[in-house]
């Protein structure tokens, strides 16, 4: 997985810092209430959400386990069609062979589409190493790039921004970057959509060549389809003359008849809409219609790897459609940018550790960013068990060793050994309750516990004393 937001420091320190910023906790309370009180209504409309989420599950496993031949049939009908297919084993190849791309073609700007796949491999800094010019048009990533910022939500990359906030951007960054914003720009959000759709019809009006990602590849046809609400999608999808797609191995779903249960579960679980308001499919290549010349980028970037574990595989079942991050209490109070990845909230927290591995401080510590409360689950609409996988990833990196393991480890040690002589168990907590008043709140060594949390007192004698010298309460005076 590209290094982007390595460097950043560990959650731990990055959460301490957001949870200070009370804007961006307004900011984030108020759109992940509205998002997922919109949501639960929109699903509570389907009385068996509950066996489309089982499918959608089913689906996901089935084609996770024969992936390798869904995926030759996939290159087979995209091939078929007329497009070209080519394999990336990491971001440092995919960011090489899209580049390679857009540079035969003599272009030096292209338009994206809003994709995940590309901000994790890097590709805009790529392309701009190369004197290339990558224009984002989904609004929100509008707003991040030009306030050169990092998105901090699966679904609504700027959430961490007010109006206020993104009419001052387009007001100071627009003209830089193209058409300049209106005169007098208001913070009401048809004025800001308004001067974005200006700014981005003529960069839409004159590219040749356009980069987007997919939500599902049809491996039976070939076929890639994008969900989107802005129509932007669509622009990029049909004017150029050429279209280079940057997908993810495990979006691949084997048939239509796979794919109409996603396009039932995605739109409510992501926009709280009973469908989006653009779905766009393309099967390759046609003559006058769309684009002249079709490459699909098919990525791995660490996939494979997290699909030979089989507790962590379940989260290449992921959709994207952010549900999780609207529920978790931690993602609401930290923000996406303390996750250091383009893949935040709960999801990130497994996805990340896998595909970049959990060597960097960064990438272990996402695993204990969670309360482990499992809401994650319950909204999931492909049924992984987060929490599960979070815990199998702490198991990981404890595995790692580290000061703080180390200890853990050393601390469980003693624990079994005194467990399994009750003479000296007992022996112990009579000492502990004696010196109770010596003892520290915070003792040294544990403040990954106890920077938040004071040990708690000690009785004046331990239970098993009390239990003898009461008879079990029935002799008390």
């Amino acid at each position: 997985m590209s290094g982007t937001f390595v460097g950043m420091p560990a959650f731990p320190k990055a959460a301490r810092e957001a949870v200070r910023d009370t804007t961006l906790r307004g900011n984030l309370r108020h759109a992940t209430h509205t998002i997922r009180d919109k949501r639960a209504k929109a699903v509570a409309e389907l009385a068996d959400w509950q066996r489309l989420r089982e499918a959608g599950s089913r689906i996901k496993d089935m084609t996770l386990r024969h992936l390798d031949d869904y995926l030759v049939q996939l290159e087979e009908s995209v091939t078929a069609a007329g497009g070209t297919v080519h394999w990336a084993a990491d971001a440092e190849e995919a960011n090489r062979i899209v580049t390679g791309l857009v540079k035969a073609t003599g272009e030096t700007e292209v338009v994206k589409v809003k994709s995940m796949a590309t901000q994790e491999i890097g590709l805009n800094e790529a392309l701009a190493a190369e004197g290339i010019h990558a224009y984002e048009t989904d609004l929100a990533e509008l707003i991040v790039q030009l306030g050169d910022d990092r998105p901090s939500h699966i679904l609504v990359p700027a959430i961490h921004r007010n109006r206020g906030e993104i009419r001052d951007i387009f007001r100071e960054k627009m003209a830089s970057w193209g058409r300049p914003a209106p005169e007098g720009l208001t913070d009401i959000p048809a004025d800001l959509a308004d001067a974005a759709r200006l700014h981005l019809r003529e960069k839409f009006l004159r590219a040749k060549v356009a980069i987007s990602g997919a939500n599902f590849m049809v491996a039976e046809t070939g076929t890639l389809v994008v969900f989107e609400s802005e129509g932007n999608g669509r622009m990029c999808l049909t004017l150029p003359e050429t279209l280079i797609s940057v997908v993810g191995i495990e979006k691949t779903v084997p048939t239509w008849q796979d794919l109409e249960v996603f396009l039932q579960t995605l739109p409510r679980s992501s926009t709280a809409e009973r469908m989006n308001p653009y779905t766009s499919m393309w099967t390759g290549t046609a003559d006058g219609d769309g684009p002249r010349a079709f490459h699909l980028v098919l990525l791995d970037n660490g996939r494979t790897d997290a699909l030979a574990d089989d507790i962590g595989r379940q989260a290449l079942r992921c959709i994207r459609c952010s549900a999780c991050l609207n529920v978790c209490p931690v993602y609401e109070r930290a923000g996406g940018h303390a996750y250091g990845s383009v893949y935040p909230g709960p999801i990130g927290a497994i996805l990340s550790p896998q595909l970049r591995g959990t060597t960097s401080e960064i990438d272990a510590s996402l695993p204990y960013a969670s309360s482990l409360c499992g809401a994650c689950y319950e909204v999931c609409p492909v049924a992984i068990d987060i929490p599960e996988v979070l815990v199998h990833l702490r198991e990981r990196v404890a595995g790692q060793g580290g000061p703080g393991h180390r200890l853990e480890k050393a601390a469980m040690k003693v624990a079994t050994w005194a467990m399994d002589h009750p003479a000296a168990m007992a022996a112990g907590e009579r000492l502990a309750s004696r010196t109770r008043a010596l003892h520290p709140k915070r003792p040294p060594g544990a403040t990954a516990w106890t920077g938040s949390r004071d040990l708690p007192e000690l009785p004046e004698e331990p239970f098993r004393d009390w239990w003898r010298r009461t008879g079990g309460g029935k002799n008390r005076t």
